[in-house]
C-alpha cells in the first residue's frame, strides 16, 4: 500500500486507490474491525499513492500561490495530472473523485453504485483547494461527506472506503442486516435493546419480547419512521423510491 502500484489480476477484488500527500494515514481504521479483515482475505484492496511522488523539483513542490490573491495555496494541476495519469495508467479502476466540501452529497445510494463497481479512486485535497483546470479536463466528480470542512480530504476518504467496503459480498456476517440499517429505506433504524431486560428502571419494549414476528416487524417500521420524521425531517420529506411508501400517516 504505497506509491509503486502494482495491479491485482490474480483475482478480481474491489479496489481502492487513494491519491494523497499523506498516504502513511492509509490503512488506518480500514485495517481494523471488517474493513480490516476484508483486506486480509481479499476481498478489497488499498493502494495509496504519494501525490509528492510526481512533483516537478527537487524540493518537491505540489502547491503555488492562487491567482488573483488570497489566503493559503492552491494544489498545481500539471503535479497532479501527472499522479492521476500514471495511477489510472497502472491499473487503478472505478470513478474518479475528488472529496470536497462543494461536491455532491454523499448519500447511501451513491455507495451502493459504487460498492457494485469494480472499485474506486479518490483524490484527497489540501491546502485551499485544487486547480480547477484539472478537474474539469478529466471530468473528475466531486464527493462531499458533509457540510463542515476537514484539514484535507483523507478522514473523507476514510469515511467512503469504509462505507462502500462494508456492502460488498462476504464482509458483513448477515447479509441480511444491510437492509435494516439507517438510509436503506429512505428512514432512520429503529432502536435496538439487548440484555439485560431492565436497565435503570427501564424495560425492553413488549412486543420485542413477544415472539410475534409479525408485530415486531411493523413496530420496527413505526419506530423507523418516528425517528426519521422527529429527528431528519428533510430524510422524511425526500422519501425513497427504493421503500413502499407509508407516510400517508400522520
Amino acid at each position: 500500500m504505497n506509491g509503486n502500484f502494482t495491479p491485482d489480476t490474480a483475482q478480481e477484488v474491489w479496489r481502492a486507490t487513494v491519491l494523497t500527500l499523506y498516504p502513511a494515514m492509509f490503512p488506518g481504521p480500514l485495517g481494523e474491525a471488517l474493513a480490516g479483515r476484508a483486506l486480509a482475505q481479499r476481498i478489497w484492496s488499498l493502494d495509496s499513492i504519494d501525490i509528492r511522488d510526481y512533483a516537478r523539483d527537487k524540493h518537491g513542490s505540489v502547491d503555488d500561490q492562487p491567482f488573483g490573491g488570497g489566503p493559503g495555496m492552491v494544489m498545481r494541476p500539471d503535479v497532479l495530472a501527472d499522479a492521476i495519469d500514471d495511477t489510472l495508467a497502472k491499473g487503478a479502476t472505478g470513478p474518479v473523485i475528488y472529496l470536497s466540501p462543494r461536491g455532491t452529497p454523499l448519500k447511501q445510494a451513491r455507495v451502493r453504485e459504487m460498492a457494485a463497481g469494480p472499485g474506486v479512486t479518490l483524490i484527497c485535497g489540501r491546502f485551499e483547494g485544487v486547480d480547477e483546470r484539472v478537474l474539469e479536463s478529466r471530468g473528475i466528480e466531486e464527493l462531499s461527506v458533509g457540510d463542515y470542512v476537514l484539514s484535507g480530504g483523507e478522514i473523507a476518504a476514510l469515511t467512503v472506503i469504509d462505507a462502500s467496503v462494508r456492502l460488498l459480498p462476504g464482509v458483513l456476517g448477515a447479509a441480511t442486516s444491510l437492509n435494516e440499517e439507517s438510509f436503506e429505506h429512505g428512514l432512520l433504524e429503529y432502536p435496538h435493546y439487548t440484555r439485560p431486560r431492565q436497565f435503570e428502571g427501564k424495560d425492553v419494549p413488549e412486543v420485542l419480547l413477544s415472539g410475534d414476528h409479525e408485530r415486531i416487524r411493523a413496530w420496527r417500521r413505526d419506530q423507523a419512521e418516528l425517528t426519521t420524521r422527529n429527528r431528519r425531517a428533510d430524510l422524511w420529506a425526500g422519501g425513497d423510491s427504493d421503500c413502499v411508501n407509508t407516510r400517508a400517516r400522520p
